[in-house]
Order: C-alpha cells, then sequence, then structure tokens
C-alpha cells in the first residue's frame, strides 16, 4: 500500500541495493537468519563484502518455517503458520527473485477474497476491478452483501479520509485506529466485516488496539496506492523450501558463511579507532569462536538485541524491551476428503478468522485435504488446550463448509507463535529504532525497527536491505585491512587477549 505521492522505494536485497560500488575487502557478521537477517547478508555479500550469517536455530528462516509430520492420512510437510504477502510487498517480492524463488510464491492476477459469514449463512468477493484507484474497488463495496447500503456508504467516505492521513504524522501513532473510525461513522458491523477482516490479519491486532500509524499505512498502501496493490500471494511450496533450501542455495553461492545452531554471545568494539568490531559465539563447528568484522547487522528479535547492544549504541536500549508482542495460533486440520473448493476463504460470525487449502504444497496424496487455519490477535485463546480447540473449531467449520460435516477428521495437532509479531498498539512507533545505531558500523534489522511497516515479511525483508545500504555507507570509511582473511575468521585468543 502506497500514498498517493509515491513514496522512496526502499533499498532492495540483492543487486540493486545502493551504495559503494563494491565493497570487497571488507568483511560483516550478520547475527540471524531470518528473513531480515538473509536479506541483509545477500545484499551485503552481492556489493562484494565477505559475510558470515549465525543462526541459534538449525535452520534459517525464522518464523517462516517447515516441519514434517507423520498424520494418519500420510506424511506430510507443514508450516508453522500461513504467510501471505501483497503485490506491494515490493521489498519480499526481490528477495524471493533473489534467491529464485519468485515463481513458487505467485500473486494473483486480480484480488479476490471469498467472505463467508457463517452466522448469516451468506456469501461475499472482495475484489478488485481494472480501474484506477480508487474505483477499482467500487463495484466489489457496492455489492458487498455483508454491509448495508449506508454502511457501505460510510465505508467509502472513511477510506478516502485514510488516503489523506500521513502515516509518518507522530500524532497519529498515538491515536488507536477503532477510534478513529468510529469517529469517522464506522459502525461496529462495518469495523467486523470490512476493516478488521483486513487489519487483523495484517496487524495482528482488532482497530481498538492498533495504532491509526500503522493502519493508515497498511490500507493506503494496500488498497488506496495502485489497483494491483492488494493483489494476493502466497507460497505453493512449504516455506522452508524457500527461507531455508532456496536461501541457504544462495547465500553459499554468493561466499556467505552460515554457521547454524550459533548463537551470539557477545558483541563489541575492543578498538574504538579501528572501527573493528568482534562477535563472541558458540555452537560454531569448530567450537568457541571470535568473528571479526568491519560491520556488524544485528538482526534477532528485540529482547536479543536489547541483551547484545553494547553501550550507548542506542540512547535508550530500554525502550526495545517496552515493544510487545503478540500471538497468532494456527489450527491444522487434514479430513479424509475434499471439503473446500478455493484456494483460501475468510470468515464472518465465526471464531475462524482465514482459511486456507494446504494440500498440494504439503505432499499430502490420497484425496485427503489439509487446511490451515491463521487466528491473528489470538491473545485469548493461545494457550487453550489442543482439546478444547478441537471443540471450538471443529463445528465451526462444519458451519462454514458443508462438505465438512460429511467428512472424517484425520488429524488436528496446533502450533503456537506467542511472540509471533511486534505489538502494533499505539505508541509503539516511538519505540521502534532506525537501522543505524549510534555505534559506529552497528545496524539493527528485524520487522520490529522503524520500517514504518506492521510485522509482516515485507517489513522484514525491507529492514534487512536498508540495514545492509547502512553498512555498506559506513564501509566507505573503513580502511581495507591489507591481511583481511576470505571472511570474518576465527581469532586466535592470545590475541584478542593482547
Amino acid at each position: 500500500m502506497r500514498p498517493p505521492v509515491p513514496e522512496p522505494s526502499p533499498p532492495r536485497p540483492g543487486p540493486a541495493v545502493p551504495g559503494p560500488a563494491r565493497a570487497a575487502g571488507h568483511t560483516a557478521v550478520v547475527v540471524g537468519g531470518g528473513i531480515a537477517g538473509t536479506a541483509a547478508a545477500l545484499a551485503l555479500a552481492d556489493a562484494g563484502v565477505r559475510v558470515t550469517l549465525t543462526e541459534a536455530r538449525p535452520r534459517l528462516g525464522g518464523l517462516a518455517f517447515s516441519f514434517h509430520r507423520s498424520s494418519p492420512a500420510g506424511d506430510l510437510t507443514a508450516d508453522n503458520g500461513q504467510h501471505v504477502h501483497l503485490r506491494c510487498c515490493t521489498a519480499y517480492r526481490a528477495l524471493l527473485e533473489r534467491i529464485g524463488a519468485a515463481g513458487l510464491a505467485p500473486v494473483q492476477r486480480r484480488l479476490d477474497v471469498p467472505v463467508l459469514d457463517a452466522g448469516r449463512r451468506r456469501a461475499g468477493r472482495l475484489r478488485r476491478s481494472a480501474l484506477p484507484v480508487p474505483l477499482h474497488l467500487a463495484g466489489s463495496l457496492a455489492r458487498y452483501p455483508h454491509l448495508s447500503l449506508a454502511e457501505r456508504a460510510a465505508a467509502a467516505r472513511a477510506a478516502l479520509a485514510l488516503r489523506r492521513l500521513d502515516p509518518a504524522d507522530p500524532a497519529l501513532d498515538g491515536t488507536d485506529f477503532g477510534g478513529w473510525l468510529r469517529r469517522r461513522g464506522q459502525s461496529p458491523r462495518a469495523v467486523e466485516a470490512l476493516w478488521d477482516l483486513i487489519g487483523v490479519a495484517t496487524l495482528n491486532a482488532p482497530a481498538d488496539r492498533a495504532s491509526l500509524s500503522l493502519a493508515a499505512m497498511v490500507f493506503r498502501t494496500g488498497l488506496l496506492s495502485a489497483p494491483g496493490a492488494a493483489d494476493i500471494g502466497w507460497s505453493r511450496v512449504p516455506l522452508g523450501d524457500l527461507h531455508d533450501t532456496r536461501t541457504r542455495r544462495a547465500l553459499e553461492g554468493a561466499g556467505v558463511r552460515v554457521l547454524l545452531r550459533t548463537r551470539a554471545r557477545a558483541l563489541h568494539r575492543p578498538d574504538a579507532r579501528s572501527g573493528g568490531w568482534r562477535v563472541t559465539v558458540t555452537g560454531a563447528p569448530a567450537g568457541p569462536e571470535t568473528l571479526r568484522a568491519d560491520t556488524v547487522v544485528l538482526a534477532v528479535p528485540q529482547d536479543e538485541a536489547h541483551r547484545l547492544l553494547p553501550d550507548g549504541a542506542l540512547d535508550d536500549p530500554g525502550r526495545l524491551l517496552d515493544i510487545g508482542t503478540a500471538p497468532i495460533l494456527n489450527v491444522h486440520v487434514v479430513y479424509d476428503r475434499r471439503v473446500l473448493r478455493r484456494p483460501f476463504l475468510a470468515a464472518l460470525g465465526s471464531p475462524v478468522q482465514w482459511v486456507f487449502d494446504r494440500t498440494e504444497p504439503s505432499g499430502l496424496t490420497g484425496g485427503a485435504q489439509y487446511l490451515a487455519l491463521s487466528q491473528s490477535a489470538a491473545g485469548d485463546i493461545i494457550d487453550l488446550p489442543v482439546a478444547e480447540l478441537r471443540r471450538r473449531f471443529l463445528p465451526e467449520l462444519e458451519r462454514l463448509l458443508p462438505g465438512a460435516r460429511h467428512a472424517r477428521v484425520a488429524d488436528f495437532f496446533v502450533t503456537r507463535e506467542r511472540a509471533a509479531t511486534f505489538d502494533p498498539a499505539p505508541g509503539t512507533g516511538r519505540l521502534r529504532p532506525p537501522a543505524r545505531t549510534r555505534a559506529p558500523g552497528l545496524q539493527l534489522a528485524g520487522a520490529w525497527t522503524a520500517t514504518g511497516w506492521p510485522a509482516t515479511m515485507e517489513g522484514a525483508a525491507r529492514s534487512g536491505a536498508t540495514a545492509a545500504a547502512a553498512a555498506l555507507r559506513h564501509l566507505r570509511t573503513v580502511r581495507t585491512r591489507p591481511d583481511s582473511s576470505p571472511g570474518p575468521g576465527r581469532v586466535d585468543p592470545r590475541q584478542e587477549a593482547s
């Protein structure tokens, strides 16, 4: 989603990252192998920097990962949660292109979202035409059966008012989106059937608990910038194929040294005049190791970044701990037959939010169907036992999908991400730090940094590209050491102590 006046595009992962023409001879350490970290590492490597990437987990991808499960219906590969992106997610799309996976996560030709109301037993759609903004959604809104004629007219007026807002205005950050909607004549039904239908999935919070700044950014960029900005894309393969297997192949092909099961324990500059950094890690293949680098990107969650930051790197590092987190619950159901004929749907009047058909990507065969339910803003249910979740959600699926009433549930399991995203509450914007810190050569990356975006894959990719660009600007001031090794290498502890 973009404002009417196009915003400057962020630096992209890969060769398009601006900065010095080349940075050959310089070294970097990227701490964290999620989307932000891998985007930063690829951008630096493509600029000629010798990069080491460390990741505490045994895989890359952060919270976008897959796992194998032996189901009674057959072995399958499941994602920890359903992730989607939009056509306006330019940094994430650039990352997919860089790892050779853009064709594996295609975008709809045109936005088309089936919306079922379980209580009223009515079906509708949110879809766009090829008309210019804002007429591209006018026909769909005019026919949207889940709102009255008066509610549709009020929604159109609110959308035009949103288009006039500036998401960068600090006053918007301290205002809640729900209150703004009520002041614009939006009924509770309109909030549920339109604004929260989109906002909860993208912000991971209902309107009453979301910053107006972030909400304005989401709706302006996705729905009110270009006709195709909100066209939805999703992976047709397991997420691990994209953000672990293919990403690792791309990193290694770019010359990045990838250290999995390796945790950063300390970060310091032994000599501020030299501009060099030391990153102490444990779990590396050869045991404890100290990595030397000209620049460092910390692409880890905010609490871990707080732990690793040296004194003076931020004016008020305690603010990082004030950035809250929000959970997402994913319910996985395998039926013995096909019960959903669409790739996905959104639900109203039900605890169910979004349902996706993941049968083909999972590798499941034999006529069974695997559905993934993505439940954002799930604080009230995140800790419920599986048996209780089963009692809640299976009858709801039968209400939404008549075919489920006659199908047998072959498998039911749950994945929980208690800190899936940062909390987009009002006031969060002032807590999010920029990529560049006060310590020369040290950058921050992660969807929780000041990208202007909510906690999405796009926000993570943008943060990685921005951190890489800041690192490259720093490297222009660093003299290449004549004895630079082929990568951030091992330092003799005796030399380190001297």
